[in-house]
């Protein structure tokens, strides 16, 4: 069930997750926190979802929080913060 003051697209619109690759250390705590959105690969190469769908929203804000260097930031794909 959606929140009364959300709207259809505010539901459907995909999230847009930006990692600053020169930041991100490789200490995979994103891994931990949204297993399916970011994995590392190899020696620490970090492969993400960079447009999830809002019904991750809870995990990949988790993602954001657990990074120790603050290397990834979230945002609507509308330019609004989530």
């Amino acid at each position: 069930m959606t929140h009364p003051t959300e709207t259809a697209s505010s539901t459907t619109t995909p999230l847009r997750v930006v990692v600053d690759l020169n930041r991100c250390q490789g200490y995979a705590q994103c891994c931990y926190a949204a297993p399916g959105a970011f994995e590392v690969r190899g020696h620490e190469i970090l492969f993400y979802d960079p447009a999830p769908p809002r019904a991750r929203r809870g995990e990949i804000e988790r993602a954001v929080q657990a990074c120790p260097v603050r290397a990834i930031s979230l945002q609507a794909d509308d330019g609004e913060t989530p």
